[in-house]
């Protein structure tokens, strides 16, 4: 009898394509719909039918509103850069996953993520990247190693996003040229101060400041910018502007003519998949500081559930609230929220 994986299937292109790829492989295959409020059950239902799978709806709307929509408002609410799907994929999605996977008698859980997962020469769990330049390991580095531990991911191997829509084609799959999601599930329109004005999270305007205090113009509210940011500020000066600092406490965002560097940040909310990194103390490895594939050398200071970073070299704009995820070649060490 075939071995069942639980696949959570969205109704786009890759998570489709995941599934020929696992029923290929030999899976019995079953498909789960995450249900948060955003609609699209209708087309992941099709692409179910379509495959030949079945479809399992999990209803996770209030706790999605209280640990990613309420999580987000807050950031914003303190002058932090959120990353929503590092905190949905653990908390909601997997754990929708392995709890369905667990009812039916599934060993593995899947995704069509860009990632790989692999096993190091004692027999633990890895998280590794993608073979291709579209790798979402970045994503996933709050999972559990135990959650890591049942993932397939049948896109980790993948040359990109070409050769997924070409295979979907190939499938005859209705979902082959669907649009990519956006970066924000529950934002479609992309509209982030709209949201946040809709949900009592935006913040009045204030000033703009110099480094020294000096009242520089008006901003729209601290929610509007991001340390780095050198659009929109609409202020004239003697020359190109950047957002240096976000100031909830006196509601200022100060601005500079030098651009944004730091050599050293501290992580709170530390996570390690591959914990024997930070068994031993300090250690050396890649980091990024946003979903990017610009890593830096750094050595890591862990210290519970925080750590310091300290870069070979300074590092652009790495904001508050944004994950720092540390890497190991292609080996997924963990990371942590950036202060």
């Amino acid at each position: 009898m075939a071995e069942k994986v639980v696949l959570g299937l969205s109704g786009g292109v890759d998570s489709a394509v995941a599934a020929a790829r696992l029923r290929g492989m030999g899976f019995a295959v079953h498909g789960l719909f995450l249900e948060v409020g955003l609609g699209g059950e209708e087309q992941a239902q099709h692409t179910a039918d379509e495959l030949g799978i079945p479809l399992y709806i999990a209803h996770r709307r209030e706790a999605f509103e209280q640990q990613v929509c309420a999580y987000f408002a807050d950031a914003f609410r303190h002058a932090r850069t959120p990353n929503p799907c590092v905190v949905c994929n653990p908390l909601i999605k997997f754990r929708a996953l392995t709890d369905y996977a667990d009812e039916i008698g599934a060993p593995y859980i899947s995704t069509g993520h860009y990632a790989r997962t692999g096993r190091d020469s004692a027999g633990r769990a890895l998280l590794l990247r993608a073979r291709a330049d579209k790798d979402q390991s970045y994503m996933l580095y709050r999972l559990p190693r135990t959650t890591v531990a049942r993932c397939i991911f049948p896109l980790g191997e993948a040359a990109g996003k070409d050769e997924v829509r070409e295979t979907a084609r190939e499938i005859g799959l209705a979902v082959s040229d669907k649009p990519d999601s956006m970066d924000v599930c529950f934002i479609p329109d992309g509209d982030t101060q709209g949201w946040l004005e809709r949900h009592g999270a935006a913040c009045p305007p204030g000033n703009f400041v110099d480094e020294n205090g000096n009242v520089l113009g008006q901003h729209k509210g601290i929610h509007y910018y991001t340390v780095g940011q050198r659009k929109g500020l609409a202020v004239a000066a003697a020359g190109r502007l950047f957002v240096h600092e976000l100031r909830p406490e006196t509601n200022e965002v100060v601005l500079s003519l030098e651009d944004v560097y730091r050599r050293e940040i501290s992580l709170h909310g530390a996570h390690y998949i591959a914990s024997e990194y930070a068994a031993n103390g300090a250690f050396t490895c890649e980091v990024r500081v946003r979903f990017s594939r610009r890593s830096d050398r750094a050595t890591v200071y862990p210290d519970g559930n925080n750590a310091r970073v300290i870069f070979k070299d300074a590092v652009r704009a790495p904001a508050a609230g944004q994950s720092a995820v540390l890497y190991d070649g292609d080996i997924v060490i963990g990371g942590g929220f950036i202060r």
